[in-house]
């Protein structure tokens, strides 16, 4: 199996060196950045599997990277082959740095003080959704009224027009549109979308499915598809 790049970007050299550590004993070759201009010279030259992201940067801060990374019409845009997994770090303090972060794209967070552990689960979980051999590509497309989901390709189409979706938003749409009427807690979707539960918050699938009611419903305040089951989750109308 091939072995996966991850980009660590935090201006602590003592957090830096305690994650290469644990990312290397488990198989990842670790790329190291202290500012946000020599996180995105590495970005730009090689690109990495998955990026770990601190928020707060010297140079250029870490929602700024996530803003060019994301943003194809961001005027530094960055074009990697294949969209390159987020994962941001910030502070307990820093929530609305972190909701922030999760709407304009990054596929999850971690909270320092953290867990070295925890950060190295995040990172398993999301390179398996992202880079493994993905179940739902063998899928067949769905298509809805105005609505079209190809997983081969990962495309999705609203009224003919392409959507752009981070990898996550997608397997978030796919999961709950290829079991429709079906109701799941939040934290059923965090187990089945991003791959783990005992670490999960709630608010990372809740501005997953904002971002996805923005880019796929006529009306995101009055959504058709996408429906909130209210005290118990989330679920998709066809």
């Amino acid at each position: 199996m091939r072995q996966h790049t991850i980009l660590v970007v935090d201006d602590e050299p003592t957090i830096r060196e305690v994650v290469r550590r644990y990312l290397e004993r488990d198989g990842y070759k670790v790329k190291e950045a202290a500012d946000g201009p020599t996180a995105l010279q590495l970005l730009r030259d090689e690109p990495p599997d998955l990026l770990v992201l601190d928020l707060m940067l010297p140079g250029v801060d870490g929602l700024a990277i996530t803003r060019q990374l994301r943003d194809p019409e961001h005027p530094a845009a960055l074009v990697a082959e294949g969209e390159i997994p987020i994962i941001i770090l910030t502070a307990k303090t820093g929530e609305h740095d972190r909701i922030h972060g999760l709407e304009l794209g990054a596929d999850d967070y971690v909270t320092k003080p953290f867990s070295p552990q925890e950060l190295v689960a995040r990172v398993k979980a999301v390179l398996r959704r992202t880079h493994a051999g993905d179940p739902v590509a063998a899928e067949r497309p769905l298509k809805f009224e105005r609505l079209h989901i190809n997983p081969r390709t990962r495309q999705v189409l609203v009224d003919d027009n392409p959507v752009s979706l981070t990898a996550k938003e997608f397997d978030l749409l796919w999961f709950l549109a290829s079991k429709p009427q079906q109701v799941f807690t939040r934290d059923q979707l965090l187990d089945q979308v991003w791959g783990y539960a005992f670490y999960g918050d709630a608010s990372t699938v809740t501005v997953h499915v904002r971002r996805l009611r923005e880019k796929i419903e006529d009306d995101p305040s009055k959504p058709k598809h996408l429906l909130t089951v209210w005290g118990v989750g989330y679920k998709f109308e066809p």
